[in-house]
């Protein structure tokens, strides 16, 4: 058996003697995996918790500490902003001072911005350190994905996938530990993250070999991944995903909270946690175990098409039974489904969709995407207290079909994909 070497992008495959390509993408390769790569995926898992870390505690932050809605979804829109803005440029500090450096000054940062935000006594002051936790939040997580393909054994597929597998872990965590470290006070979510991040900066500094620094990347190659269309097109099409898909996120807990008070139950940190942990969990099983089926039977671009229309059809039966709590959290957690799907999906196309480095096409579109996560964040409560609280929801609808839209009428540019991925899936000739 021998190797067929590949470019940067395609899969890891050996040829076997009946001239077929076997993909290494197996369970055993996964899981078999050195020590830092598991540090550093431990960090990854916790680095996304800090995104639905808040989650449950909004409407307590919220009535404690005298802010109005809009004011606590800033939370989010800090974090969201900052982040997003970072990523356009951390492609380029990381290598410059190297990938374990990064990833270290990174951990440090959200260590103590989520030490100061348990500490802060008003609003404000959570909302920049949240910022600050972005800055770090940037820096880990565009380096992270590089550092686990470098060290990963099984090839990119099995630390692609490695990677993904910690993103959903985070997300369905994070609004778990965030409710049961909220029932004791919403102070408690903030340490917890900075506790586990710390754990996570001894393991990488103690497990994860410092790489050769990396050849150094001009800033002029994120403009000109800006400029490369079929990325540009995918981007455009996460940001109005993400915008919906944070609306969900960080709106849905204040309609849930007043939604189960009209009946009569009591709704704290706890019971969001639960509601968004199930949310959370069907993100991880769907992004691993539904896309890629999906998709090697009807190709990236349908699939995707397919589930923004799902998730804009699970937004307006929200938007219509906006005073039922039960039918809110039967959406919430149903669309966790369609949300891993399109994860999985879209960040597989954009590393497949350009020949540059993969931290670069990475970062750039991660950017976009956090951007249009902040503007959802920043709209939702302002859109609600204006024009009622059903009209977030509509507002999301619109952005999951305009989604849709971008993708049909790119169909064209976004046929290379599916190509690429078709070539690679299916049998070699001899």
């Amino acid at each position: 058996m021998r190797n067929v070497s590949r470019p940067a992008n395609d899969h890891d495959v050996d040829l076997v003697p009946d001239g077929t390509e076997e993909n290494h993408q197996t369970p055993d390769s996964i899981l078999r995996q050195p020590k830092a790569v598991w540090a550093v995926a431990f960090a990854c898992t916790v680095a996304f918790m800090g995104i639905g870390l808040v989650d449950p505690i909004l409407p307590a932050i919220s009535e404690q500490l005298h802010a109005t809605p809009s004011q606590a979804m800033w939370l989010f829109t800090s974090y969201l902003f900052i982040t997003g803005i970072a990523m356009f440029f951390t492609s380029w500090v990381s290598s410059r001072i190297g990938t374990k450096t990064a990833l270290l000054i990174g951990l440090v940062l959200i260590v103590l911005t989520a030490t100061g935000a348990g500490f802060a006594n008003n609003v404000n002051t959570i909302l920049g350190f949240r910022a600050g936790w972005g800055l770090g939040n940037a820096l880990f997580i565009s380096t992270a994905l590089a550092a686990i393909v470098g060290a990963a054994a099984g090839g990119v597929d099995s630390a692609i996938m490695l990677y993904e597998a910690a993103l959903g872990v985070g997300l369905a965590c994070g609004p778990l530990l965030g409710g049961l470290l909220g029932s004791w006070s919403w102070r408690g979510p903030f340490f917890g993250t900075a506790a586990l991040m710390a754990i996570g900066f001894i393991a990488i500094v103690v497990l994860l070999d410092k790489a050769e620094r990396p050849e150094p990347i001009p800033m002029s190659v994120t403009g000109q991944a800006l400029r490369h269309p079929v990325l540009m097109t995918l981007a455009a099409v996460a940001a109005l995903y993400n915008y919906g898909f944070f609306s969900i996120l960080a709106y849905s807990p204040f309609p849930l909270t007043r939604a189960a008070h009209s009946i009569g139950i009591t709704v704290g940190a706890l019971q969001l946690g639960l509601v968004f942990f199930g949310w959370g969990t069907l993100v991880a099983l769907s992004g691993v175990l539904v896309a890629p089926r999906l998709t090697k039977r009807w190709g990236r671009g349908p699939v995707l098409t397919g589930v923004m229309v799902v998730l804009a059809v699970l937004l307006a039966i929200a938007a219509l039974g906006i005073a039922n709590y039960w039918l809110l959290v039967a959406v919430v957690v149903c669309s966790g489904a369609a949300s891993g799907v399109v994860n999985t999906v879209l960040t597989e196309a954009v590393m497949e969709s350009t020949n540059l480095p993969r931290s670069v096409a990475s970062s750039t579109y991660s950017g976009v995407r956090f951007l249009g996560g902040a503007v959802s964040s920043a709209l939702a409560g302002i859109i609600a207290a204006s024009f009622g609280a059903a009209v977030p929801y509509w507002v999301a609808v619109g952005a999951f079909l305009a989604g849709a839209l971008v993708l049909a009428l790119r169909r064209r540019s976004l046929d290379a994909v599916d190509t690429h991925m078709v070539a690679v899936d299916e049998p070699a000739e001899g």
